[in-house]
């Protein structure tokens, strides 16, 4: 089974509208070259039980705690994740900015040479810390680290995701993974 090894293409599109009549996307963006991204879905279990012993274990999805470092943020980039302005070239963060709505895109590359590609589908990102220090005898570059999180949309889906070489998986529909938000198919074979 192949592994994870590589991580690109990370791109945001915010969500323009997500209702019971549907979900809706802006034109997706790409950030800048991606480093590490670690997801970690969150979720509550309850167990029933009958007859002196576990009969069912309910698990429910909470949320998606995202975290991302990039080799950078540019300003354009803070101001469209944290809902702050530019102006004049000038990034304006203010106590009031309140973070838009976005879905988050990136590839991986496995260890066959083939992708697995993912949209979490809806979420916030926090303001980003930043780090500086003196040049000493070296430099010694920083990066740019994001902590969001992320959650279901209206129809309860939060996460999709295609990997290359899977049984079914659409080659015409991954050569425009990032060019929009991909649409979840309808199930015409459903597993029971």
């Amino acid at each position: 089974m192949p592994r994870q090894i590589g991580l690109e293409n990370l791109t945001v599109a915010k969500v323009s509208k997500d209702d019971a009549t549907g979900t809706t996307y802006a034109k997706p963006l790409k950030l800048e070259r991606s480093i590490k991204a670690k997801i970690s879905p969150k979720t509550s279990s309850e167990k029933l039980y009958s007859d002196d012993s576990v009969e069912d274990i309910l698990n429910n999805f909470d949320s998606c705690d995202v975290e991302i470092e990039l080799n950078q943020l540019t300003i354009e980039s803070r101001a469209l994740l944290q809902g702050s302005k530019v102006v004049d070239g000038m990034l304006i963060e203010n106590k009031d900015d309140i973070a838009p709505d976005i879905a988050l895109g990136f590839r991986s590359k496995k260890s066959n040479g083939k992708y697995r590609y993912v949209w979490l589908l809806k979420g916030k990102f926090e303001h980003t810390e930043d780090e500086y220090e003196t040049i000493g005898e070296k430099a010694t570059p920083k990066t740019n680290s994001l902590k969001g999180s992320f959650y279901s949309r209206n129809d309860g889906n939060w996460r999709i995701m295609e990997d290359e070489d899977s049984e079914g998986s659409k080659p015409e529909r991954l050569k425009t993974w990032f060019d929009e938000v991909p649409e979840i198919p309808t199930e015409t074979n459903p597993e029971g």
